[in-house]
Formats: structure tokens, C-alpha cells, sequence
């Protein structure tokens, strides 16, 4: 029997039957020796509970597991050779644990040691499974179809908000604080082209999940380790649906729709969880499949590139943090000067936050017409302060009146989602507005839809003659626009 304290034993190495994990190399430094047991004992009243054996058997599996894997990640990036699938790694993986459970058990019934029950044994192996290719304790949440936001502060407080806006706190997701960082790091290792690390040198990280959900967690500047997680119910949607779900009515979707094929540049503002995201998707809906279309964003997020049918010449970009170097960042602001030399049809910013505004701009009103992104505003008309207030952050160095101008050129209409009064769960377009110009001191817009009673959107002042012509050329409602001209 392999000796557990023997951190060089033959075991420990995975076997290369089918090569999809490999034997440890050789510079890889000593795993850690095995847990410690408790002395045998005769005595059936001093052996271990059945919890405290489980608990044994995870963290053993957990150790068993981890280095084989490391090697196996380290080989692979110098194989230039196919890869093997997550699938492939899960299932060879699970052999290498039902082997360490097995001689685990073998180990302590020599010692006259309680073994783990079948039962606990399949559930712990798959739990570990879960810790390092799935979800762990977050996977019944995900699957909940309901489950709209999930807010950990600390492993065993967790809350969530459903689509119909109840609140409530569900058990844990982990069993330790320590079990939750995790979680976490396993999570953003493979949430992107990159792998994102999370510890005290690097505290906070943003990522996705595989089912597109939107993460970002802290450590160590927090008293206990925090996770949230923002859930888009409509990865693929269009405004019909929208409509469907009462965001906009039959007038607005004509409008949007014939503003996405007049090639009009889009902002969409609104405050976090507005839907701005599931907006952007509905309007992209929209573009011709033909058309080439890059995305930009902080984290992978929009996904149209997923959706090969609609739209088969898509190009997505994420930017890139620094290495522990601090060496290696892509900035938003570098990506969008990147897409323009891409040869794009449009360019799709996922969220405006900071100096990337200054490129997309000059994207938007040099020739990317029908462009698209989204940006946190309070209101329509907040969203020229945001822009102007991210320029001055730019390396342009912009003057507040050269800003204007730009923006003026760039955005021809700003569309604000908000939340019906009465009806927390809802999100509706509450406003439109069309961007005439800008003079020194302000940019100039026409709010075309106002709120209306409970913040729906209502028609409000005439657009221009020139821009309504062209909407209606592109399928824009002419019933609405005979109002507009009355």
C-alpha cells in the first residue's frame, strides 16, 4: 500500500493512459505531505464521527487532485497538439479520484479507522468535481431560472433577487470562508482568454461564468471574502420580446429598430441592473447578418459572437489586466483603437466607464456609423456629463467645448432604461433623445420620448424633419410620424 506521508510516491502521479493528464513534471516543486490521521484505535467510541471523515476525505481528495492538474495545465501550454476538452480533463480527473477514495479507505480501515459510507464518498468526489470544473455550491442557484442576482458576503450569507423582485437569503455556498476563495479562483481561472488571479496582491477580480453570468469578487480589503453575481435571463432576445415584457410598446420598437438599420449611433444609459446589456443584445438583433461587427468589453459579457446564425463575422475583445509584473494590460481605450484597424462594419462598446470614450467617438463619426454601447446614467441627459467627465480622463486632454463638439458628431440618440414606479422588477424605455449639436458649453438634444405616468415612456417633442425621413425610409412607423409633424 502507497505510503500517504510520501509526498513522492509513485501513485501521486496521474497516469498517462489516453495522455490527457500527464505524470507531474519533473521541476514542479514536492506536493505538500498527506493530512494527518489520528492514531488506530480499537475502541469504536474514539473513532472519528462519519462528518469528521467526510471532511477528511474531501480536503485528501482536494490535495490528491490539485498538483496533478497544475502539471497537466503546465504540459498542455506547451503542447502545441490538440487540447484536451473540459469533458475529457472532468471524467480522467474522476478516476484519479475514485482511485485516491479507494486507497483512502484502504488506508484507514488498516488502521481500524471508520470508513466514509459509499453514499458520502460519491457525493464527495462529486462536489470536489464541482469545486474545480463546475460551480460548487453555487450550481443550484444557477439552475434556478428565477434567481436574477446572487450577493455573497461571506460563505454562509447568501442572498438573492428574483425576476419578480423578492429577496431572500438561501443557504450556504461553501463550507468555509476559505472554501468560498476558492471557489472563486477556480472560477475566474477559466472565466475568459485569460486567467485572472485573486489573492491580496490582486484583491478584486471581475469575470465570467460559463453560463454568461457576470462575477466580481473581494478579498482581503473586505472583512470576509464577497462574490456577486449578475445573471442575464436573455442571452438572446429581440425587441419583439422586449415588447413582450412590456420594456417598450409597438411604437418604440418601430423606432429602434428602423434606428439600428438607418445606421444611427446608440448610447444606452441607465442605472446597474437596468438591462442596458439585454437591450444592446435586442438592438444588435437588429443589424444585418452580413455586416462585421466588433465587441469590445471589460468582461466577456454581450456574447454575440456565440450566436453563429445571426451574426457570423464577429470579432470580440476583452480587455486585459496587468500580470503580477504589472506589465501586460489592454486597456478598453487600446481595444477600440485596435477594432478600428479590424476593418468593422460597426463597433460594439459593452460599457463606457473611462478613456475609452475619446476612441469610440472618433469610431462613431469617422465612418462606423449604426455603432452601439452603453454607459451608467441617471437619465438621458446625464449621459452627456458621464462622457464629458470620462473624456477629461483621456490622454486627448480634451477641452470641455472640444468634448461637446465630438460627442455631438458621435451620439445620434440616447436611450434610458429605468424601473416602473409600482413595479420594481420591471425595466422600461423611459426616454429618448436625439442629439441636434453642441455649442460651447453644452450639447443640444430634442427628449423625442419623455416619461410618462410611471415613468413609461410617452411621446414627447417633434425630432428633426431631416432625421424622421431617413427612419422612415428605414421601416419607421408612419403613423407615429404623422403625430410628430402635427
Amino acid at each position: 500500500m502507497t505510503d500517504f506521508a510520501d509526498p513522492t510516491s509513485e501513485r501521486r502521479r496521474v497516469r498517462p493512459a489516453d495522455g490527457l493528464i500527464r505524470p507531474v513534471p519533473p521541476e514542479l516543486p514536492p506536493r505538500p505531505p498527506a493530512l494527518p490521521l489520528p492514531e488506530a484505535t480499537t475502541s469504536a467510541g474514539s473513532w472519528l464521527s462519519q462528518d469528521d471523515a467526510v471532511e477528511g476525505l474531501r480536503r485528501f481528495l482536494r490535495q490528491e487532485l490539485a498538483t496533478p492538474l497544475s502539471g497537466q495545465d503546465r504540459a498542455d501550454s506547451r503542447d502545441e497538439g490538440p487540447q484536451p476538452s473540459a469533458e475529457e480533463r472532468r471524467a480522467q480527473a474522476e478516476d484519479v479520484l475514485r482511485d485516491a477514495a479507494e486507497e483512502y479507505a484502504g488506508h484507514l480501515l488498516s488502521r481500524g479507522r471508520r470508513i466514509v459510507s459509499d453514499q458520502d464518498e460519491q457525493a464527495v468526489i462529486a462536489s470536489v468535481l464541482d469545486e474545480i470544473f463546475g460551480m460548487g455550491g453555487l450550481e443550484p442557484l444557477l439552475r434556478d431560472p428565477a434567481i436574477e442576482n446572487i450577493n455573497i458576503n461571506g460563505a454562509d450569507r447568501v442572498f438573492v433577487r428574483y425576476a419578480d423582485g423578492r429577496r431572500e437569503q438561501v443557504a450556504p455556498v461553501a463550507g468555509s470562508d476559505e472554501d468560498l476563495v476558492r471557489l472563486v479562483r477556480g472560477l475566474a481561472s477559466r472565466g475568459g482568454v485569460e486567467e485572472r488571479h485573486f489573492d491580496r496582491g490582486s484583491p478584486g477580480v471581475s469575470f465570467q461564468l460559463p453560463g454568461g453570468e457576470r462575477a466580481f469578487a473581494v478579498m482581503g480589503v473586505s472583512a470576509r471574502p464577497s462574490l456577486a453575481i449578475r445573471r442575464h435571463r436573455y442571452q438572446r432576445v429581440s425587441l419583439s420580446e422586449l415588447r413582450a415584457l412590456g420594456t417598450i410598446d409597438h411604437q418604440l420598437e418601430s423606432l429602434l429598430a428602423a434606428m439600428v438599420r438607418a445606421r444611427k449611433n446608440i448610447l444606452v444609459t441607465g442605472g446597474t441592473g437596468m438591462g442596458k446589456t439585454t437591450l444592446l443584445r435586442a438592438l444588435a438583433a437588429e443589424i444585418p447578418r452580413e455586416e462585421r461587427l466588433i465587441t469590445i468589453e471589460d468582461t466577456f459579457e454581450l456574447g454575440l459572437d456565440a450566436d453563429l446564425h445571426a451574426h457570423p463575422d464577429v470579432v470580440a475583445l476583452q480587455a486585459r489586466e496587468a500580470n503580477i509584473e504589472g506589465e501586460g494590460e489592454v486597456p478598453l481605450a487600446e481595444l477600440v483603437r485596435w477594432a478600428l484597424r479590424m476593418s468593422p462594419d460597426r463597433v460594439i462598446v459593452g460599457e463606457v466607464r473611462g478613456a475609452e470614450v475619446v476612441p469610440m467617438a472618433n469610431a462613431m463619426s469617422q465612418g462606423n456609423d449604426g455603432s452601439l454601447g452603453t454607459i451608467h446614467a441617471s437619465s438621458s441627459a446625464g449621459a452627456f456629463t458621464k462622457l464629458a467627465a470620462y473624456a477629461a480622463q483621456a490622454g486627448e486632454r480634451l477641452s470641455i467645448e472640444a468634448t461637446n463638439l465630438l460627442i455631438a458628431s458621435a451620439v445620434h440618440f440616447v436611450v434610458h432604461l429605468d424601473r416602473p414606479r409600482g413595479a420594481e422588477h420591471r425595466r422600461v424605455v423611459s426616454s429618448v433623445r436625439e442629439v441636434i449639436g453642441a455649442d460651447e458649453r453644452q450639447i443640444i438634444s430634442n427628449e423625442i420620448f419623455r416619461p410618462g405616468p410611471h415613468r413609461l415612456a410617452t411621446v414627447g417633442v417633434p425630432m428633426r424633419t431631416e432625421t424622421l425621413d431617413e427612419l422612415r425610409s428605414a421601416g419607421f412607423s408612419p403613423d407615429l410620424g404623422e403625430r410628430w409633424r402635427a
